[in-house]
């Protein structure tokens, strides 16, 4: 018998996070520079290892910038975890030469069996590449956090994968030629508020199922002070990390 997998995020507030994101998106004007980046890199990615997919499954990309880079005869679908889509759940149909994910497997409970299922939807010789917030993703947020809590640190924020453990789901998993890399993304903010809000643009709210209490008004604005560090302008740092391999 397997193990359960155990319940690290709730499905509930996650699915919430990406409704309010793809809700703020609609409007227009709003921060959405880690997608921009991921699809970039894709692009990048397939032009250099000559993969010329003829079906493809896209998960997440709600900008809808990517499909129209792939090759004109290239089957495209789109799904999305807030419009239906389980990531841990086998997917209905296959035969993909490229699945792309894009800032959703950072939230899943089971990781290794999201992979597993992505693995099994690629056709054979198909490439499955997964970008999501790495480990190294908003120090300066966390310090804030840390200072805010005082004596009594909260798990305000999700644990994130490193490098070294995408390396051994890659493999757990049975990819071939798996590749885990990751990258920094600097953003510069003028207040504390301004990043908040792009973390919300962008579907990085806490999802954790634990319950934490809300920051009091006196802890809040010390984190805003903590960020911003006595500086007009306060720089923040976003690891994106990018998973990729084949199917044998």
């Amino acid at each position: 018998m397997t193990a359960p997998v155990p319940t690290i995020f709730s499905p509930t507030r996650r699915l919430a996070i990406r409704h309010r994101m793809r809700a703020m998106q609609a409007q227009g004007d709003e921060a959405r520079f880690l997608l921009d980046d991921m699809v970039e890199d894709v692009v990048e990615r397939l032009a250099f290892l000559r993969h010329v997919p003829a079906r493809a499954l896209l998960i997440g990309e709600w900008s809808a910038q990517l499909a129209p880079q792939l090759p004109p005869a290239c089957e495209v679908a789109s799904v999305h975890p807030e419009e239906g889509f389980d990531e841990e759940a086998p997917f209905p149909v296959g035969g993909f030469d490229l699945i792309a994910s894009f800032g959703t497997l950072d939230t899943v409970n089971d990781l290794p069996g999201a992979l597993i299922h992505l693995r099994a939807a690629l056709s054979p010789g198909g490439l499955m590449i997964a970008s999501f917030p790495g480990a190294g993703s908003l120090p300066a947020l966390r310090e804030a956090m840390l200072a805010a809590d005082g004596e009594r640190p909260a798990a305000h924020m999700h644990p994130m994968v490193d490098v070294r453990a995408g390396g051994q789901l890659m493999t757990r998993c049975g990819f071939a030629s798996p590749v885990v890399d990751s990258r920094p993304l600097t953003v510069s903010y003028r207040s504390f508020a301004q990043l908040l809000r792009d973390l919300r643009a962008q579907g990085l709210s806490r999802a954790l199922a634990s319950q934490v209490p809300r920051l009091s008004r006196a802890q809040a604005a010390l984190a805003a002070t903590t960020f911003m560090d006595g500086a007009e302008r306060r720089t923040e740092e976003f690891e994106i990390l990018t998973l990729s391999g084949f199917r044998k």
